[in-house]
């Protein structure tokens, strides 16, 4: 087991990332005011983890909730929030019972917010079982439900108490889900990292294969990035905000289909070739990095196109974005492989010219 921390002061937390840990519930335990858990899930992974964790947990005597939530993208709303509002109060949860999100990133982002404001805030722990949370949305605090003008758009930045990342969860992750989160592995390689990104262009294919030493090297590559950069910016005034590579389009890509036709993931791989493409033609990268992104994203077995939604519809949709100020739209780009900026000095013609470009019929 290799253990991270996210540095926040009194409030942080450690990432655990190992091998068996949904068993070790003494990473839970330690972590618990009270001897009193809702484990939080979905229909899919229930099947999968929910028994081994709760029976791991009632072995050391804690007592235990089971929510089960119906799985995918389409129920990151209100209504699923207030299931989960109604079975806590059902079972009489009080401001010291734990809140553990087991499953993706809609499960962790659903239980985060959740966490911030039932009863005011209660605990929670982060037990994620994509890579893509693994890597991403596990850590950091993030919260959020969707909103059909967009994505995440009402949430709360609310920190966890500990992340366990149980890496042989993967084993059961079909392969749309495995690729969907190599695409946030390759955007830390990207923004910050470009040794990880050389890594990563030698060993997609085994990243693929789920190789357990890959797997592991990565989890903790891109979790030490982020909890580097959460602990910079808690709130996304500055650093944190490039972490958003090729969301602003991804965010466009998911509410313009709709919820869940496309996962976050492959919504924001198509979106980190309209960023690069839009750095391309602004002169900040040459072709030959246009070229190394793209290749690598599509032996990834991720989308290097997004779909056509057309001109006007993406930039209302872009419109909405959580990183608009003053009325701009600021987009995440590129000056190298490894280096990434935050501007809304984007000329008009050359978004467009993108977007009627690089868009395909879906």
């Amino acid at each position: 087991m290799q253990t991270l921390t996210v540095a926040l002061g009194d409030r942080s937390y450690p990432i655990h990332i190992g091998v068996g840990l949904i068993h070790k519930t003494q990473l839970i335990a330690a972590n618990l005011p009270q001897k009193k858990v809702a484990v939080i899930t979905n229909a899919t992974i229930a099947p999968l983890y929910l028994a081994t964790l709760t029976s791991a947990l009632k072995s050391g005597g804690i007592e235990v909730v089971s929510i089960v939530l119906p799985d995918g993208e389409a129920y990151k709303n209100w209504e699923t929030l207030n299931r989960i509002f109604d079975a806590l109060l059902t079972n009489r949860c009080e401001r010291k019972t734990t809140l553990i999100a087991l499953g993706g990133g809609v499960i962790g982002d659903l239980t985060g917010f959740a966490a911030a404001v039932y009863l005011r805030g209660v605990p929670y722990i982060q037990v994620p079982t994509t890579l893509l949370a693994l890597v991403d949305s596990a850590v950091g605090g993030k919260t959020a439900i969707n909103h059909p003008l967009g994505k995440n758009m009402v949430g709360a930045f609310y920190q966890p108490r500990a992340v366990i990342a149980d890496t042989e969860t993967l084993n059961t992750l079909p392969e749309r889900e495995l690729a969907a989160g190599i695409a946030e592995t390759i955007k830390y390689g990207l923004i910050r990292d470009p040794e990880f990104f050389v890594w990563l262009e030698k060993n997609i294919a085994r990243l693929l294969a789920c190789e357990p030493d890959a797997l592991a090297y990565a989890v903790e590559r891109s979790c030490r990035n982020k909890a580097e950069i959460v602990a910079l910016d808690e709130h996304e005034h500055g650093v944190r905000t490039l972490l958003n590579l090729g969301h602003t389009f991804g965010h466009a890509i998911e509410a313009g289909l709709g919820y869940g036709t496309w996962l976050h993931g492959e919504a924001v791989a198509a979106g980190m070739v309209l960023a690069a493409e839009l750095s391309q033609q602004m002169g900040l990268i040459s072709r030959q990095d246009v070229t190394r992104v793209t290749a690598l994203l599509a032996r990834a077995k991720l989308p290097v196109s997004a779909p056509e939604l057309g001109v006007e519809r993406y930039l209302d949709l872009m419109g909405h974005d959580k990183k608009v100020e003053g009325g701009k739209v600021r987009f995440v780009l590129l000056k190298s492989i490894g280096e990434a900026f935050v501007t809304d000095l984007v000329p008009d013609a050359a978004l467009r010219d993108i977007l009627v470009r690089r868009t395909v019929n879906a």
